[in-house]
């Protein structure tokens, strides 16, 4: 059967940053198994495609760290494989008295975690960065941009794939069997043999730990994400990223407006618990996942826990115009006639069996597999940061 060293179980933009950052020392081979007949499909094809400044992370935590090293990584690579990007800024605005105190907070933890050029803007000043915003004050943030990650993951593995990386797709983890010198990976695609392998696998990344013999110390629960398209006039409104003040509770940012690269405006996302992991439709459901959910003692501990909160997003999710009044409360000039339901992400979000939500980047391994459970915005962003810092471990777990 075919064999590599290290078989990377993923091709999303993290699993193919990890392959690329394997492929950095020769004399390692690399194969990596994606199920889908295409890279990136499922969260890195259904993001809002921000370019994170790392601004909402505990300063010390490896989100923080990856994420300001990933930022300026990504902008490189970029600019020597000509994909598209912008460096936009964003101004994140507090709408009501007291958000005030949160947004100090924000703007003294960005510092924190490095960030430069940090502003804090009132009214008028506001308006000279986005003239058609409202609110009581914003803080303008320089380092925040726009990419498109499918491009990315797609470079990744080109450049990784030129260092001799095999890429293959519809390649289903099916099992795992451990063998004396190795792992035996059956999948769709047939058996393949790896010496050792890195588990990136997003929305599937307990299960697949799992299936190699892991336990990954939490649970996945799905969040689906909508978005609004913002036509005519009112995309007019909005030059580039526009945020409200984050919930401190919650790991969502709210509903926040994006001029994408190719300089589309959409609003979004709200997060709603999936029923199913893989299902971006409204009302899609599929009974295994739905089953997992209802069954994990965690679920119900958060469910108790921010069970107004959920209910709010389900209203918003059902009424268009509750999304609205949502948009509103930052631009309030957009109009009805200019919206309308857009695309659906899903995000991976590990929760512990406290009801916690695992706010860092969460792996977990042994002597053959090294498994990426919890890897939420803002991975894509810090994604060739996670690729090395996973390859490192990798090296040295594995005597690569």
């Amino acid at each position: 059967m075919p064999s590599c060293d290290v078989a990377v179980i993923g091709g999303g933009v993290v699993g193919c940053a990890t392959a690329l950052a394997l492929t950095e020392r020769p004399g390692t081979s690399v194969l990596v198994l994606e199920k889908e007949p295409s890279l990136g499909f499922h969260q890195t094809g259904h993001n809002s495609g921000v370019l994170h400044s790392g601004l909402y992370y505990k300063p010390g935590s490896l989100k923080a760290r990856l994420c300001a090293e990933g930022r300026e990584a990504l902008m490189r690579f970029c600019d020597q494989q000509g994909l598209r990007y912008a460096r936009t800024g964003k101004l994140v605005v507090a709408t009501r008295p007291d958000e005030l105190p949160r947004l100090a907070d924000l703007e003294a933890r960005g510092a924190a975690n490095g960030l430069t050029g940090l502003r804090r803007l009132g009214p008028p000043e506001m308006r000279e960065v986005e003239p058609r915003v409202t609110g009581l004050a914003g803080l303008l943030v320089p380092q925040t941009g726009v990419v498109d990650y499918t491009e990315v993951t797609a470079a990744y593995a080109r450049v990784a794939a030129s260092r001799g990386a095999v890429i293959e797709t519809g390649a289903e983890l099916l099992g795992v069997r451990r063998e004396a010198d190795g792992l035996v990976l059956e999948t769709t695609a047939g058996a393949r043999h790896a010496r050792f392998a890195v588990a990136a696998a997003g929305l599937q990344s307990d299960r697949v730990a799992r299936l190699g013999g892991l336990e990954p110390g939490a649970h996945i629960v799905p969040f689906r994400g909508e978005y609004v398209d913002v036509t005519g006039a009112s995309a007019d409104l909005v030059r580039a990223l526009i945020y409200p003040v984050p919930d401190p509770r919650f790991p969502f940012l709210g509903v926040h407006f994006t001029r994408s690269v190719d300089d589309h405006v959409h609003a979004g996302p709200n997060a709603l618990v999936a029923l199913a992991r893989e299902g971006y439709r409204r009302f899609s459901w599929r009974w295994r996942d739905v089953r997992d959910v209802l069954g994990y003692r965690g679920f119900w501990r958060l469910a108790l826990r921010h069970g107004p909160m959920g209910l709010g997003e389900l209203w918003r999710s059902l009424v268009l115009r509750a999304f609205l009044a949502s948009m509103r409360r930052l631009v309030p000039d957009v109009q009805r006639a200019d919206i309308a339901r857009g695309t659906s992400g899903i995000r991976a979000q590990a929760v512990a069996r406290t009801g916690a939500l695992l706010d860092d980047f969460h792996l977990v391994s042994d002597d053959r597999l090294i498994a990426v459970i919890n890897a939420p915005s803002p991975a894509a962003t810090a994604s060739l940061a996670i690729g090395r810092h996973v390859a490192g471990l990798a090296r040295e777990r594995f005597e690569l």
